[in-house]
């Protein structure tokens, strides 16, 4: 089943160039159904994610350029393949950050295999979600159909195929258990996400460490405990163990790293293994520690110019994790797995992560966002692109956009260079 959605053959979207610290938005090629099991969906928010900065940083995508940004998205059914099965049209819908490939893994695999939107070619041939219109693969398995006609109930979805489940599975890989005393570390949208979560699972205490007041400020409205880890006494650091070990003196159950290799030490430069010690150090006997926070490394190429520049390994206090018989466990999450679960929480209303949102914007002023969230000026930017004209009967009515706009000659806007 298919229905004209617009007369226009392109569309708005944010592009990865391969120059580190810039994005820009252009007129691309809207998509078009590949496959009998495809959709296509009319965007209607978006969002920039900390994975997204990895590539602004050029250590993180695919070794061709350019590609299409962004893997969090709610948004229209427009268009359906006539093998799908459970979606039509007018749907309102999550998009899976990691789409169903259409696989069944019968053995184990040494590499695992990761398609996610958003991160180019090399990551299944799957465009990003920072455009007007995105193709879902395997729509049955990829997207969650949501009842909400109300554009801001969407924002409690957008975040629930990705890092809404990211932060609730970083519970799950430290053994998280009702009552348990819970340290986060790091106070960025995953780590807010997984406060958040370890208080709806029953934790008796949550800290979240971080540095940046805004963050640390939104910790604290949810009740979290916000542990600022450059604070001073003196002209001493005191860190965040020795501060969460003053407060709680028998330590936490459970740490959870939403950091990865951005860790910085107390002075804020960059110490790949900060965390990993302060968790070692905070955690009690018998706990267990989990780890969500991105550490892949891939060779260096046009797409990722600055993959070499990442650690590979770090300098892990074995001693003391095997004194304190701790347990350690990380990965991506299993967010298709994971995500009907805690659909129930957000449609009761007991999950509200759109608390973490600091602003949104329309996808022209993208590329500034993109240098605001990375210099922690915004704790969650959504990206808005609204529908006004969501009659999906008025085929070939122009959005307001492109009735100021009808030539085909590309647009670009260019983010600002960094310092």
């Amino acid at each position: 089943m298919a229905t004209e959605y617009t007369s226009r053959g392109t569309m708005r979207a944010v592009l990865f160039e391969g120059k580190p610290f810039e994005m820009v938005v252009r007129d691309v090629p809207k998509p078009k159904i590949q496959m009998p099991e495809d959709a296509i969906i009319r965007v209607t928010a978006s969002a920039i994610c900390g994975t997204d900065l990895h590539t602004y940083h050029g250590q993180l995508g695919s070794s061709e350029v350019p590609w299409i940004m962004g893997h969090e998205a709610v948004g229209v059914v427009v268009e359906v393949g006539s093998g799908t099965e459970f979606f039509q049209v007018g749907d309102r819908v999550v998009i899976a950050c990691i789409p169903d490939d259409g696989h069944l893994a019968s053995q184990p695999t040494v590499v695992p295999s990761l398609t996610c939107l958003g991160l180019g070619k090399d990551f299944g041939d799957v465009d990003g979600t920072q455009a007007e219109y995105v193709r879902v693969p395997y729509a049955d398995d990829s997207l969650i159909k949501i009842e909400t006609q109300n554009s801001h109930d969407d924002l409690n979805y957008l975040f629930l195929f990705d890092i809404l489940v990211t932060g609730w599975q970083c519970l799950d890989f430290a053994g998280f258990q009702a009552g348990d005393a819970v340290a986060v570390f790091g106070g960025g949208p995953v780590g807010l996400l997984c406060a958040h979560s370890a208080l709806l699972r029953g934790a008796s205490k949550v800290f979240v460490v971080d540095h940046v007041p805004a963050r640390l400020a939104k910790a604290r409205s949810i009740g979290a405990v916000p542990i600022d880890f450059t604070k001073e006494d003196g002209d001493k650091k005191l860190g965040a163990a020795d501060q969460i070990l003053a407060l709680h003196p028998e330590g936490v159950m459970r740490c959870c790293d939403c950091v990865g290799y951005e860790s910085l030490n107390p002075e804020l430069k960059p110490q790949p293994d900060y965390v990993t010690k302060e968790m070692v150090k905070v955690a009690s006997v018998g706990g267990g520690i989990g780890v969500v926070g991105v550490w892949g490394k891939i060779p260096a190429s046009k797409g990722a110019p600055n993959a070499d520049s990442l650690p590979s390994t770090v300098d892990f206090p074995v001693a003391d994790f095997w004194f304190k018989g701790l347990s350690y466990k990380g990965g991506a999450a299993d967010i298709v797995g994971l995500s009907p679960k805690i659909l129930q929480l957000v449609e009761t209303g007991r999950a509200q992560p759109d608390f973490i949102i600091s602003s949104e914007v329309g996808i022209e002023d993208v590329p500034e966002a993109y240098s605001r969230f990375d210099k922690k000026l915004e704790t969650k930017v959504v990206i808005r692109l609204p529908w006004e004209w969501q009659s999906h009967n008025r085929a070939g009515e122009a959005s307001p956009r492109q009735q100021n706009d009808s030539s085909d000659t590309p647009n670009a806007v260019v983010g600002p260079q960094h310092p």
